[in-house]
């Protein structure tokens, strides 16, 4: 058993390394709500679209959900290249921005758009067992809120747990700020309420990895919110939680946090393969 392990593992990494050698498509503004819903909100048929970036003619590839920072207020959607060409699939959101919406439409939204990616990523050759999501900053806030609380998912009669990883980088553990603002709360008032990635802690989620820059660099308390989001995810009994500060680096450390990323998916990946 061990050694079919380490054969699948060896093939997959080998997949990697060529990837570069695959063709990729790109499909751009894809609505991920209803023709229903698009037609009655103008706000969320303008924005409310993803772009897929996936390898052509290649099966049961890994897909990465990607959402972009900006405060919640700011952003647009993007398709890493740090990303690219490494045989999986990426796809770039985009989501209703504050203050012409409240929350939680934005979390509603990152659900929305994982949801269609469960429902869809098989017709272009993706495996639905293999989707991942993640994002920086914002992107990161949302993708820990739809991970670790199941109720924005199950919406869209997705459970939370048919995720293969949950990895944030930088993200708000804490309630967001921009939710805090617009409750008139101060950017150093600390809330952990429904809308914190903390309410939520459970054993039983997804592997979550969280990844923040130096703690005297990032943002105010990033770090500290993510090392007790990782403390109490292990104390509720949760086994695939960790947590890696780029040495050097501030809030901008996506750089250094995308290999570790890839490294996160194939390990999963090759987990996942081994069971099938």
């Amino acid at each position: 058993m061990k050694k079919a392990y380490f054969l699948l593992f060896l093939l997959l990494f080998t997949g990697y390394i060529f990837a570069q050698d695959v063709d990729y498509v790109t499909k751009t503004n894809i609505h991920y709500y209803s023709d229903s819903i698009n037609k009655t909100d103008k706000y969320i048929n303008e924005r409310c679209v993803l772009d897929l970036y996936y390898p052509k003619n290649q099966k049961n590839f890994a897909t990465v959900v990607w959402f972009h920072g900006g405060g919640l207020t700011e952003g647009q959607k993007e398709i890493p290249e740090a990303l690219t060409k490494k045989g999986i699939a990426v796809i770039g959101v985009n989501y209703r921005l504050s203050p012409k919406v409240k929350s939680p439409a934005f979390i509603e939204d990152a659900a929305a758009a994982v949801a269609w990616t469960f429902k869809n990523i098989k017709d272009f050759g993706g495996s639905p067992e293999l989707i991942f999501v993640s994002g920086h900053s914002a992107g990161g806030y949302l993708v820990a809120m739809i991970g670790l609380d199941k109720k924005w998912l199950r919406a869209d009669e997705i459970d939370a747990n048919q995720i293969a990883g949950i990895i944030p980088l930088s993200c708000q553990a804490i309630t967001h700020f921009t939710i805090r603002k617009e409750r008139g709360i101060a950017d150093t008032q600390p809330v952990v309420d429904d809308l914190a990635p903390l309410s939520h802690v459970r054993a039983d989620a997804p592997p979550l990895l969280l990844i923040t820059g130096d703690r005297e660099m990032e943002m105010l308390g990033r770090y500290e919110e993510n090392a007790y989001l990782m403390r109490m995810m292990k104390v509720v009994g949760h086994k695939r939680t960790k947590l890696y500060e780029m040495q050097g680096y501030g809030h901008n450390m996506t750089a250094p946090a995308f290999p570790i990323l890839l490294k996160e998916v194939k390990e999963i990946t090759a987990e996942i393969m081994a069971k099938k």
